[in-house]
């Protein structure tokens, strides 16, 4: 085990290793908003339950968080229903690529898992009609919890998003044809697509999910997950993380993670810390290529590991 005072050295060192890397894979292109992304960019960021901080590389750059978001929002509906969520969407590997149709018609319009985009409308759905504007109550949430009050949503993505997302718009209705869409298609589109828009650095986001090493309590000391929700967050977080690479995420890194196709990834050590990476060169599952090596390599030296 690694005491806090080694974490930044550790960070430096896998900075120098990434940066030695070839092959960094290619930013997401169906995003028009991302593909300009340089793929050999590189942050990284530990935070302690404390709040104590430490980073490498572009660590405090703002990058499209898009599916991270899908663990606050998570999280933010879990606290409110609790085990009434679970009659909306499993908790289930899905083994298909994240944009998916062929699993809800089989399973009746209720989807694999909260990560899968079609699980992540029924989410961002069930806290609007709870919130009446759940961007926005993430956006709150996110904030509070990394300290930024300058969070706020990229509106260039959004746009691009929306400009592209009739595979997102065909899960909703599809889902809403079974009953489990509360609210308007195209609302609950335009607040999902404003919700994967947040722009959010390294620091803000392993700060922000600090919360899940706590074991549910927030930065203000409230808590807001029981420990039985945090651990599932956790669990889902390993088995669904990182689309339908979760296995091999697990075989490499051994912590909960998420993945975002804007480069990013989280991971959560509980009891110990949270990190962010951010690449945005991805492997042809939507993950970071770089992010899953660093991450790979920081519970490689450290020995932190839920196994």
């Amino acid at each position: 085990m690694t005491s806090s005072s080694t974490f930044r050295p550790v960070l430096e060192r896998i900075a120098e290793e990434i940066e030695r890397t070839p092959g960094r894979g290619r930013p997401a292109d169906y995003i028009p908003a991302l593909a300009a992304c340089d793929p050999r960019s590189f942050g990284m960021a530990v935070a302690e339950p404390d709040g104590t901080v430490y980073g490498v590389g572009e660590w405090r750059r703002p990058f499209s968080a898009q599916s991270i978001t899908k663990v606050f929002t998570l999280a933010l509906v879990l606290a409110r229903e609790g085990d009434a969520l679970w009659g909306h969407v499993g908790r289930e590997p899905s083994g298909n690529p994240f944009n998916s149709l062929v699993q809800l018609e089989y399973e009746n319009g209720i989807p694999r898992n909260p990560f899968i985009n079609a699980g992540a409308l029924v989410v961002t759905d069930r806290l609007h009609t709870r919130t009446g504007d759940a961007s926005g109550e993430l956006l709150s949430f996110l904030r509070a919890e990394s300290g930024n009050q300058d969070l706020t949503f990229d509106k260039e993505v959004a746009a691009s998003e929306s400009a592209h997302g009739d595979r997102n718009a065909a899960l909703g209705h599809f889902m809403a044809s079974y009953g489990n869409i509360d609210n308007p298609v195209p609302v609950l589109l335009d607040q999902y697509f404003r919700q994967c828009s947040i722009a959010a650095s390294c620091a803000d986001l392993a700060l922000a999910t600090a919360f899940l090493a706590r074991h549910g309590i927030r930065a203000d000391g409230t808590r807001l997950l029981t420990l039985s929700q945090a651990k599932q967050i956790n669990a889902i977080m390993l088995t669904c993380g990182t689309y339908d690479a979760a296995g091999d995420f697990a075989y490499r890194v051994g912590l909960p993670g998420k993945s975002g196709v804007g480069g990013g990834i989280i991971a959560v050590v509980p009891g110990r810390c949270t990190l962010c990476v951010w690449s945005p060169g991805l492997d042809e599952r939507g993950n970071s290529v770089a992010g899953v090596a660093a991450l790979d390599r920081f519970t490689t030296l450290t020995g932190l590991s839920v196994f």
